[in-house]
């Protein structure tokens, strides 16, 4: 049921190659119930002026299309990326490695892992706190896949859950639990640059077809 690393397979390969990226073939209204799933939540916590929990949610997302952004370039470049999803997993696929669900959820992530810590928040408690998430959040990977309808595809034999823990997901963690108690400044700065660079990268590669 868990698979810990990629196989380097030729099956595996043939399951990236099929991947057909921001096609409407699958899609459903399911859609549309997630995203005003998202709305209210970010609303809800506007109106409590809970900006911290915010600020939370729109760090750890920025860094996950950071790197789904890099890992997209990965398969331009090498011929694989470092994860895919299958397109018999999901409604609509945004890019190689992450589809509509699993983008929404990472929108969210950041704001549980916030709301989870204690209320005194210490480097430790946050740091600690972040290398748990990443735990949960890999060991969950590996279960997505080993499923029957490869919900996400590991090529390579190096890539898996100890480097998809270590580089992916305590980066994204330690963006969450740390930037929402920055000065409002350093806050600011760490927005800006993340979903610039997001939004610049998406303009660019998209129409150039690397992404």
């Amino acid at each position: 049921m868990f698979v810990f690393w990629g196989d380097g397979s030729q099956f595996a390969k043939d399951l990236v190659d099929a991947v057909v990226v921001r096609s409407t073939e699958n899609f459903n209204w399911t859609f549309i119930f997630i995203l005003s799933v998202i709305f209210y939540v970010y609303w809800s916590e506007a109106q409590k002026k809970n900006w911290k929990v915010i600020v939370a949610g729109f760090s750890l997302y920025g860094v996950h299309w950071l790197y789904e952004i890099g890992n997209a370039l990965i398969r331009h470049f090498f011929g694989y990326p470092l994860w895919t999803v299958s397109n018999a997993s999901t409604t609509f696929i945004l890019l190689i490695g992450v589809c509509w669900e699993l983008s929404m959820m990472f929108s969210l992530a950041g704001m549980i892992s916030f709301k989870m810590l204690p209320e005194k928040r210490t480097f430790k408690n946050k740091l600690m706190g972040a290398i748990s998430m990443a735990l949960l959040f890999a060991l969950f990977e590996s279960f997505l896949a080993g499923t029957s309808n490869h919900s996400f595809i590991w090529v390579y034999k190096w890539w898996g859950v100890i480097p998809v823990f270590i580089t992916t997901y305590i980066p994204f963690f330690l963006a969450s639990n740390f930037v929402p108690d920055l000065s409002p400044k350093a806050q600011k700065t760490f927005l800006i640059t993340v979903w610039s660079l997001v939004a610049l990268s998406l303009i660019i590669f998209i129409p150039l077809g690397f992404i």
